[in-house]
């Protein structure tokens, strides 16, 4: 077999499964450890996967659309499957935190045609506009530093005004999990401080994301599964995924 298909086959093994080991490859394509390890590193450096203590995983450099107006429309049919799942674990009288996510905008406007009563605190502009367009939804804005890019407040400001409140739960955005260290990730340090304050503040705590982060990382961790009672997806990750989330205690939604 030449080098460039045994690659090629170790990518469609990755993105079937969402991770690699050297072992189990080496046995697969009958080489050695060294060899299979020259070849994660070969790929790594291409950009295709990222490296990990025994194995690999999908790259953590997949193409986030970084911008929110950007995201709205990526993803849709997924998305309108977590909101409605959210949706249905929300009781009427209840105060809930919705993180910035375009997962959230849905989850907003679902509360909005179901009528419930609930009081709603939110870090982003466009759900706060969502719940307005209702009249049984008290929307408050928690202020703070505004981010024109996710269209949000985050940082010290935002993540103390959060903390004054105690939520029965919190929908949280993630930009994806690390399987090897049991975190949940976002973009950077004031987005991350944000959804620490949330979750700190809540009874109830879920993250929101569709089922390919499952298989990626971003750089900033805010959270570890055990920070979290559940995964509202889309669709379930891969066994080992399943099987790592259940040991902390997670449920997936």
């Amino acid at each position: 077999m030449f080098i460039q298909e045994r690659h090629q086959r170790i990518l469609q093994e990755l993105n079937e499964y969402g991770k690699v080991t050297v072992k189990s490859l080496a046995g697969t394509y009958n080489v050695t450890e060294d060899c299979i390890r020259k070849d994660l590193r070969i790929l790594e450096n291409e950009g295709r996967l990222k490296r990990t203590y025994g194995g690999a995983i999908l790259s953590q450099d997949y193409p986030l659309q970084r911008d929110v107006i950007d995201r709205r429309m990526i993803h849709v049919e997924e998305k309108k499957v977590i909101a409605d799942k959210a949706a249905s674990m929300i009781r009427e009288g209840e105060t809930i935190f919705l993180d910035i996510s375009t997962t959230n905008i849905m989850l907003a406007q679902r509360l909005v045609e179901q009528r419930k009563r609930l009081y709603v605190v939110s870090n982003m502009i466009d759900i706060l506009q969502v719940l307005a367009s209702g009249n049984t939804i008290t929307a408050v804005g928690t202020g703070g530093t505004m981010y024109r890019t996710i269209n949000g407040f985050m940082g010290i400001a935002a993540a103390a005004a959060i903390g004054q409140y105690s939520f029965d739960q919190a929908f949280i955005g993630s930009c994806g999990i690390d399987i090897t260290d049991s975190t949940i990730t976002t973009l950077g340090a004031e987005d991350g401080l944000t959804k620490k304050a949330a979750i700190d503040a809540s009874r109830h705590k879920y993250v929101v994301m569709e089922s390919e982060k499952f298989y990626y990382n971003e750089c900033y961790k805010f959270a570890h599964f055990d920070d979290v009672n559940g995964i509202i997806s889309d669709r379930l990750p891969n066994q080992e995924i399943q099987k790592a989330l259940k040991s902390a205690g997670v449920e997936l939604v």
